[in-house]
């Protein structure tokens, strides 16, 4: 993969994977398995994605640990070591992606430290792809695969005033101990959020959460196992697991209305649950105060929509990600309100030998899920080699509706649930894709 600066590499036998994190090595792994020829690029000096706190784009900090289980986060083929903790910790985790790349023989078809600048189609009907790095190599593909992640570009909502404290997203934070001796307000009140709330309450000389919305409130743990293990994968009708869930919650992290948090506008599982009991423990203590949306900030002060103000030195925006794909042209993505218009959130309706991977959110869906959507691409791209009845049958699929991947779910309209699927149903459908492609 050499070649003289500005002159067009021609790789056009070859794939290309951009990114090295969950997503990307699914992807690598299930070419590799298929016998599909690919190059991959990451960014970074390693794998391992927003898994590894010293690659410059992760948004993990020094605390950080699974919010799902070991065992329902892990790839089946490759689990983790029997030692490993319930709720691994980043380190952890980017070791073990370490050992998955190495276990499979990964690294060589990488090359890393070669962000991707532009992806772009060499011609109207997209028969090969131009890949450019930011060095400015550029290089002929027969196909792209995407798979540099969802939870890398900050989202970062305007507010009316001027704050005169510091003023952060989550994605720049790393240590508690920049919260020593400081009055904090936590922005949001995601699963990231509750976790560095509960970081700030040792160091910090006050800390409230400001709210826009109730949430549902899931432990870690409930009758001595993860949380997410129990039930052992029955699936139920979506109402009866909704009330047996929702009963559950109760006896087990109370009414979060009694500790100052809004009473949720949505239903169990229409928006992603926060995986955090700790924060209802210490609003329940009176160390963590429970406070609306912004209205406005004037220098230390930040008055709230029911009128009351407070001063605080550091306000920590924990308000989420935005999908981010800056190196390819919005049009080539067939992009749609506040995502890309994709089957099964991976094909492209026109293109044959583009694909996005990792554009999927679903509660409990794990990194076997990504592997198993990974494994539909390989399979398409080596049955597309061939042009067997599978290929065409899943062409006339991709460029028709997508199914619907909610199981009756009526999630919350924002941004960051436009690409959120029903584990289930959407396994269901990735399942049948591959038992269709495995038949060619």
């Amino acid at each position: 993969m050499t070649g003289e600066q500005g002159a067009i590499i021609d790789r056009s036998q070859h794939y290309a994977v951009i990114g090295a994190g969950p997503a990307g090595l699914s992807a690598a792994r299930n070419l590799q398995r298929f016998d599909v020829l690919f190059d991959g690029f990451e960014a970074h000096s390693d794998v391992g994605g927003l898994w590894d706190i010293n690659n410059p784009r992760s948004t993990v900090y020094e605390s950080a640990h699974l919010i799902s289980s070991k065992k329902m986060t892990e790839f089946t083929e490759f689990p983790m070591p029997p030692e490993t903790p319930d709720y691994p910790d980043h380190a952890m985790l980017a070791r073990y992606f370490r050992d998955f790349a190495r276990h499979f023989g990964l690294y060589e078809y990488y090359r890393f430290d070669a962000p991707v600048e532009r992806v772009w189609p060499e011609d109207n009907v997209a028969s090969t792809w131009l890949l450019r790095l930011v060095s400015g190599e550029t290089f002929r593909y027969r196909g792209v695969l995407i798979a540099n992640g969802t939870l890398a570009e900050p989202n970062r909502p305007g507010f009316s005033g001027q704050f005169s404290g510091r003023l952060m997203h989550s994605s720049e934070y790393k240590s508690a101990r920049i919260f020593d001796d400081q009055r904090v307000l936590i922005v949001g009140a995601g699963n990231s959020g509750c976790d560095i709330a509960v970081d700030a309450l040792h160091r910090a000389k006050s800390v409230d959460m400001s709210l826009r919305r109730g949430y549902h409130f899931v432990p870690k743990y409930m009758l001595g196992k993860p949380a997410d293990q129990l039930g052992g994968g029955l699936p139920l009708p979506r109402p009866l697991k909704q009330r047996l869930d929702r009963f559950l919650l109760r006896l087990f992290t109370g009414d979060p209305e009694r500790f100052g948090f809004p009473r949720p506008d949505h239903a169990l599982y229409e928006s992603h649950p926060i995986v955090n009991s700790l924060v209802l423990y210490h609003a329940g203590h009176g160390d963590l105060g429970v406070r609306g949306d912004i209205n406005e900030f004037d220098g230390h002060s930040v008055r709230f929509a029911d009128g009351s103000v407070a001063e605080y030195d550091l306000v920590l925006l924990a308000t989420g990600y935005k999908l981010h794909y800056p190196f390819i042209d919005r049009e080539h993505l067939n992009w749609q309100g506040a995502s890309p218009g994709l089957y099964l959130n991976v094909f492209h309706p026109v293109y044959d030998n583009l694909f996005v991977l990792g554009m999927v959110e679903a509660t409990g869906l794990g990194w076997q899920g990504r592997h198993e959507q990974a494994e539909m691409v390989a399979r398409f791209v080596a049955a597309r080699e061939h042009e067997t009845e599978a290929a065409d049958w899943l062409r006339r699929r991709k460029a028709g509706a997508n199914p619907d991947l909610s199981g009756g779910y009526h999630y919350l309209k924002l941004d960051r649930m436009a690409y959120y699927v029903h584990k289930d149903t959407y396994l269901r459908e990735v399942r049948r894709v591959n038992r269709e492609l495995a038949r060619q």
